[in-house]
Parts: structure tokens; C-alpha cells; sequence
């Protein structure tokens, strides 16, 4: 059965830890129509829409992270009796919720992408800058294409194995989950099976996908990874092959000495991947390649690197040690010297390359709610006139809420206009309302922030006189580093929801009221 594959354990630790509202739980033997969210920001939405005609629960609980939650059997069964289902997408959400949505929905039930789909209704999307503040580079891996000439589509996995590593010590690239735990994607240490197919050493991403991760080196020294990619369309299905290439790594070495590669690319900041491009053997190009984005922009000035003519620098300035933490003890002893690429965005973060976060700007929520209107209208037609009623009477009060949002940000004089905070989550609400981000801030807690990290947003808050940054109230334990700072500056440390609710904010109107006065209250003053 389908829903056997689930993993159950880690979720359940994760739903005593929210400990917010109870999951509605969806039936055959209900008059209404079932509706199966995978947030609750689109399940408030869709109740409003829906009113009394419908049933709604969401598949990631009220203060949890829909980039990492991991869908439970109970999840599971809700989809299975839903009569249409709503995602965000554009990579929002953790892919086994998807899967999960994609796998056992019931045939021609509708399953909408509301991020997408509501982009014909008129909502504004903005591309994704990351963060390139770091010394190092930030080097991750990367899904192009959609694979459509394989039959992919949004479930299916991109399969990127590393076979074999040649240097003088140990190699991991690992993951740090939201709570400090590691999550390996590969690690030299106990050497690499062909037998099971590199299982223990390999990542698993959706089609049209990044993901971001630390490298660790426990010696100095010249290190060449070998990696291999294949295609899963289906669970049920063979693998399609899609090449192999060797990455080199010089790691607290001079780049431009490494043997066989004098006159290659060295690549030493900004944002680069290795890159499974699933269209390339289409075109009759190799799939396995370097993307390098200098600039994180992901407009534009992205190049294509060959891995044979290209080295990724690992300097000196990337020594870190290695944590207290037993769970990190395959680095070495705690407080022995490494070098790491750290992983820049604490948890599990895959997204593509538009910012999934619409509902920052109130006017695409106003499109998510014209979209949830239509598509219940089309599965339940008897019920037009109450959702095209709820409807308007929603979307006065999000057209009175965009006014609130703005009138109380425009209260604050333009030069205190300074986002800092824990969570890339507020692209639209700065360009909606006028707030400069000025950065985000998520510390890694598999080592300690570097001095120049401190500096930096130390400078940051103090050349910008910030009086205020901000934190999500589910990402407290994750804040360390911003906290301490703003300590230290005297610098006040306030509030603000980015992807979830909690038992506080139970609504969206809540939340952005919440959002603006927050903002107006810590930055007018």
C-alpha cells in the first residue's frame, strides 16, 4: 500500500511539540465537502471560502515548519477522503507532502497549486535572492528542468549519489535539521556500497529544486567527488540514468596548484550547485554540471561551469571546530579543527526559484481566496451562491486588511524601514508595503558563528541604527545568534509569523494585523 511507505516516528514528535488546535479529520460519511490544506494559513483561507458547506484540515499543524514537516498516517488518511485539495507549492512545502498529496488523493479529485494557479487571478511573484553574505561559498545542490520528456512531474525524485571520494581525509555533506540534528547526504568515512546503490550516500530532490547543506574536510588537502545522478518518475519504476562527473574541491590549499587544473575556474563566493540538469539529454548535453549564481540574484548571470575546469575553494578562513554535540562526533573530537562550507539556512530548506511566501502581500492572498472560490464552486456547483458570497465578504475584509497592513507601516519613518530577521520569509511584504529587508539571520548550530558572521550583523544594525529585529515566535530556538547580538547592541528583539500559526495567531487576518503592528510598534519608535 501506498501509505505504508510514510514515516511516522519524527512526526509525532513533532505534533506533541506543537501541542496547538486539534486536526480536523476528514470522512466518507460527511455531508460536506472535504477539504485537505497543506498549511493552515490555506486553511483559514478555505474556511472562509467554504463557510458551513465545508470540512477543512491541514496537513502541517499549527506551529510547525511546512519546509520540514513530515506528513503522518493520519495526514495520510485525510487526503484519501478529500474531495479537493490546496497547496501553496513553488516549493514551499517539505516534498514528502506533496508525495503524500499526489499519491493517495483519490483519482480526478481537483489538487490545485494555489502559488501558481493564482497567478492568473492577478498575484505578483518575486524571484528568490539568497543570502551571499557568507566568506566562503555557498555551494548546494540543484534540480533544473522539469524532466517532462521522462514523464517527471512534481513526485517524482531526482537521485544524486556520491560513488567514491579520493583526499587525504574524510568528506561529508551533511544537513542540520531545524533542531541541530545532522542528516547525511554523504560521508567518506565508512566508504561508499554499490550493493544497495549508494543509499547511505546519496540526496533525494524534486525536479526544479535546491537545497542547501555544510561540507566538512577533516584534513587540508585536494579532494575529488565523484557523483551520480538518476531519475525516479515513479516509486514503481527503473531509474533513468543521467550521468556521472568528478568535483574538485581544494581544501585550505592554493586553488590554482591543484594537478591537472592550472588554468581552471576557481570558485571561491556566491552561490554555486551541483547541478542535475534533467532537460540536458534532451538538448544532447551533459546532465551533470556546476551552476555557479555569483551574485544569488538567479536572474540572469547564472553560468554553467564544466566540473573538469572548475575548483571550489575551501579556504583557511572556513577552520571551524567541531561541536560538543555527540551527534557530530563523525567530524572527529569535539573541538578539533575542520574545514566547512557552512550550510548558511538552518533545516531542511529545498525551493526553487520564485519566493513561495505570497501571503505576505495581501493582495495575493485576495487571489488565493478568488482561486479556492472557483475551484470549490466547480466541485461543489450547488454551493455557487454561498461561495461566491463568502467570497466577496472575505476579500472586503483583505481589501480593509491590505489598508491596515500599509497605513500602519507607513507610520514608520522611511529611514527605520529595516527588516532583520530569522526566516527568508518577507520578500513580498517588503516589496508590497515599502520595508527594506535587510537580512535574514539563521544560525547554524553545528558550529559556533564566525567572528566576521557577528561583525557583520553587528555593523549591519548598528550603521542602519535598527532599533528592532525581528524573530518568528516557532523559530525562538533557532535565534541564538541574532538574540545575543541584539543584547549586546540594546536592541530591541520583537515578533513576527512568517509560514504558520500558533495557539496566539489563529488566523490570517490575525497574523498580518499582528505583522504590522509589530513592525510599526518596534521600528516607528
Amino acid at each position: 500500500m501506498r501509505i505504508a511507505r510514510l514515516l511516522v516516528g519524527p512526526v509525532l514528535l513533532a505534533v506533541g511539540l506543537v501541542g496547538c488546535a486539534p486536526v480536523e479529520v476528514l470522512s466518507d460519511r460527511d455531508g460536506r465537502v472535504q477539504v485537505v490544506t497543506t498549511t493552515g494559513i490555506l486553511r483559514d483561507l478555505a474556511r472562509n471560502v467554504g463557510g458551513d458547506r465545508v470540512v477543512v484540515s491541514s496537513l502541517v499543524p499549527d506551529g510547525a515548519d511546512p519546509h520540514s514537516y513530515e506528513p503522518s498516517l493520519r495526514d495520510v488518511r485525510n487526503v484519501v477522503y478529500a474531495d479537493v485539495a490546496f497547496s501553496n507549492y513553488m516549493l514551499l512545502e517539505e516534498h514528502a507532502i506533496i508525495k503524500a498529496l499526489d499519491a493517495n488523493l483519490p483519482e480526478g479529485v481537483p489538487n490545485v497549486a494555489l502559488a501558481e494557479g493564482a497567478v492568473k487571478y492577478a498575484a505578483e511573484i518575486i524571484p528568490l535572492v539568497e543570502d551571499v553574505a557568507l566568506d566562503t561559498i555557498w555551494l548546494g545542490m540543484r534540480v533544473r528542468g522539469t524532466g517532462a520528456d521522462h514523464g517527471a512531474n512534481r513526485s517524482s525524485d531526482v537521485l544524486l549519489s556520491a560513488t567514491a571520494v579520493d583526499g587525504p581525509g574524510v568528506m561529508a555533506a551533511y544537513l542540520t535539521e531545524s533542531f541541530g540534528q545532522p542528516t547525511f547526504y554523504l560521508n567518506s568515512a565508512d566508504g561508499f556500497d554499490a550493493t544497495n546503490g549508494y543509499r547511505d550516500d546519496t540526496a533525494t530532490l524534486p525536479p526544479d529544486a535546491h537545497t542547501h547543506m555544510s561540507w566538512a574536510f577533516s584534513e587540508p588537502g585536494v579532494y575529488r567527488l565523484t557523483m551520480r545522478a538518476h531519475l525516479a518518475v515513479t516509486p514503481d519504476t527503473r531509474p533513468v540514468p543521467l550521468g556521472e562527473q568528478t568535483f574538485t574541491f581544494a581544501v585550505g590549499v592554493d586553488p590554482h596548484d591543484v594537478p591537472g587544473m592550472t588554468d581552471a575556474v576557481v570558485l571561491r563566493g556566491g552561490h554555486a550547485d551541483l547541478t542535475v540538469d534533467l532537460d540536458a539529454v534532451t538538448r544532447g548535453e551533459s546532465a551533470l554540471y556546476l551552476l555557479d549564481d555569483p551574485h544569488g540574484s538567479a536572474e540572469g548571470e547564472q553560468q554553467v561551469l564544466d566540473p573538469a575546469r572548475t575548483v571550489i575553494e575551501v579556504p583557511n578562513k572556513a577552520l571551524a571546530q567541531v561541536p560538543a554535540n555527540r551527534a557530530f562526533r563523525f567530524l572527529g573530537r569535539p573541538g578539533t579543527q575542520i574545514h566547512q562550507l557552512p550550510q548558511a539556512v538552518l533545516g531542511k530548506h529545498v525551493h526553487g526559484e520564485i519566493d513561495p511566501h505570497l501571503w505576505q502581500n495581501v493582495r495575493n492572498a485576495i487571489s488565493y481566496v478568488e482561486l479556492i472560490r472557483d475551484t470549490l464552486i466547480g466541485v461543489d456547483p450547488a454551493g455557487a451562491a454561498q461561495y461566491r458570497d463568502n467570497a466577496t465578504a472575505y476579500i472586503a475584509e483583505l481589501e480593509a486588511l491590505d489598508t491596515y497592513v500599509r497605513d500602519n507601516i507607513a507610520q514608520i519613518p522611511p529611514n527605520r524601514r529595516h527588516l532583520i530577521t530569522t526566516h527568508d520569509a518577507f520578500g513580498y511584504l517588503g516589496a508590497a508595503y515599502d520595508v527594506q529587508i535587510s537580512g535574514f539571520v539563521t544560525p547554524h548550530p553545528a558550529a559556533e558563528p564566525s567572528l566576521a558572521d557577528r561583525r557583520r550583523l553587528t555593523e549591519t544594525i548598528r550603521n542602519l541604527r535598527v532599533p528592532a529585529v525581528f524573530l518568528e515566535p516557532n523559530l525562538r530556538a533557532r535565534s541564538s545568534t541574532l538574540t545575543e547580538v541584539a543584547r549586546s547592541l540594546d536592541v530591541q528583539v520583537c515578533e513576527i509569523y512568517g509560514d504558520t500559526f500558533d495557539g496566539r495567531v489563529t488566523t490570517y487576518i490575525q497574523m498580518m494585523r499582528f505583522n504590522a503592528e509589530s513592525l510599526r510598534d518596534c521600528l516607528a519608535t
